[in-house]
């Protein structure tokens, strides 16, 4: 809030209302005996008009991402959203990102694995998946663009001659048929109206169209083979070559992905004079020992002692490091911080991640989240850091308020 963390519940809930902060956000809830809109006002309950109120085992969601949970038989059922495989109680993801998470012949269409041949080729052309990729060419008896239009060849055309056996008839004329059609140094000789053909020019074919690299590759002709390779800044063996790096927890934790490559953050980001280090992926700056001001900014040297004497004082300047304090030239660590106090303290956790998956990172703290989150008389689970409330058996009614027992009839 306001670029602080803070708690969000002062002002967020109505009269007669509870506040509890749940993965990031305010929940109200009437406290016992009131019922109403916690986010306006709650009003004292009547006995003869208390509801039944059934459990809610979907709140809070027990689902990873891309999951969605379904209330079954009175208990939390988790499955993944259309288009989406995996566990859905720890995540779930799309059934491909890349081509090659596909077999060959499927390519990774809108993360899914399909054929790409619909609606690639022209009429009369046939499609064949290589690697991945579509190839088009036209049928039997077919020529043209395969990826547009193919038609039909035109027939040979036959020509009745009424010319002697060693003429021709080009335009409608009986012409000798032999010059031009033989080599240099060679002898021409008209059999029955045809001179002999040419030798055929041999067919040279790219064994790299259509190219069997894949993906971010190159395919070079070496003879008469195609020869594959990673483009420039890919790395890998066709067809899964890659770039270095995606995301930054792909490098190293002093370096940060940056153009698909592992670089070092810190170039450019701090300002004059200041240094910069290096921290989970991230460029910390901070003004070298003498030097005070805005680390990104910039850093100038610290104004000289006044010129009267003074009482040496241990801990000015500070030898001690963020988050510590200093007495008597001794560095500790600040209340509910640890570490080294001289290079630097940090809190136990900042993300409930940093926790085991049955505590929850709460001011800074590892802790157990259920305190004060269920009602009376119910029972408290941590499922991935996430408290979930439920009656006992035995009980009914809303696990955040209160449980009551199941009247026997």
């Amino acid at each position: 809030m306001n670029l602080k963390c803070r708690d969000p519940c002062p002002g967020s809930c109505g009269a007669n209302a509870e506040c509890r902060v749940v993965s990031h956000t305010p929940t109200c809830v009437c406290v016992a005996g009131f019922t109403g809109d916690p986010f306006t006002q709650c009003v004292v309950q009547q006995p003869e008009q208390l509801p039944q109120e059934r459990p809610t085992p979907c709140v809070p969601s027990p689902c990873g991402p891309n999951a969605v949970c379904r209330e079954q038989n009175g208990a939390g059922s988790c499955t993944c959203l259309p288009d989406y495989v995996g566990n859905p109680y720890e995540g779930c993801r799309p059934e491909c990102v890349l081509n090659t998470d596909c077999a060959p012949n499927r390519a990774c269409i809108r993360n899914r694995c399909q054929d790409p041949c619909p609606g690639t080729c022209g009429p009369n052309a046939d499609c064949q998946v290589v690697n991945h990729l579509p190839s088009c060419t036209c049928r039997p008896g077919y020529t043209g663009d395969p990826f547009r239009y193919c038609t039909l060849q035109p027939p040979e055309r036959k020509h009745f001659s009424e010319c002697p056996q060693n003429r021709a008839c080009l335009n409608q004329k009986c012409v000798d048929p032999c010059p031009g059609p033989c080599g240099q140094n060679t002898r021409c000789e008209v059999i029955n109206h045809t001179p002999p053909p040419r030798p055929a020019a041999p067919v040279v074919v790219d064994p790299c169209v259509p190219s069997p690299c894949g993906p971010n590759s190159q395919c070079r002709d070496i003879g008469g083979a195609p020869s594959c390779s990673c483009l420039a800044n890919y790395m890998g063996v066709p067809p899964n070559c890659r770039p270095e790096c995606s995301i930054n927890s792909e490098c190293p934790s002093n370096r940060a992905c940056m153009r698909e490559k592992c670089r070092d953050p810190c170039p450019g980001s701090c300002g004059a004079g200041a240094q910069c280090s290096v921290i989970n992926h991230t460029p910390v700056c901070t003004c070298p020992e003498g030097y005070t001001g805005d680390p990104f900014t910039n850093c100038f040297p610290k104004p000289p002692p006044p010129a009267e004497p003074v009482q040496s004082d241990p801990c000015n300047p500070s030898p001690c490091g963020p988050n510590a304090q200093c007495q008597d030239g001794t560095c500790t660590c600040l209340l509910e911080y640890q570490g080294d106090p001289y290079s630097g303290c940090r809190p136990e956790c900042v993300l409930s991640t940093d926790c085991p998956r049955n505590r929850a990172c709460i001011r800074n703290k590892c802790a157990d989240p259920c305190p004060g989150t269920c009602g009376q008389g119910a029972t408290c689970d941590v499922v991935n850091h996430i408290p979930i409330c439920s009656c006992p058996q035995g009980t009914s009614g809303n696990p955040f308020v209160q449980c009551r027992p199941v009247p026997r009839t």
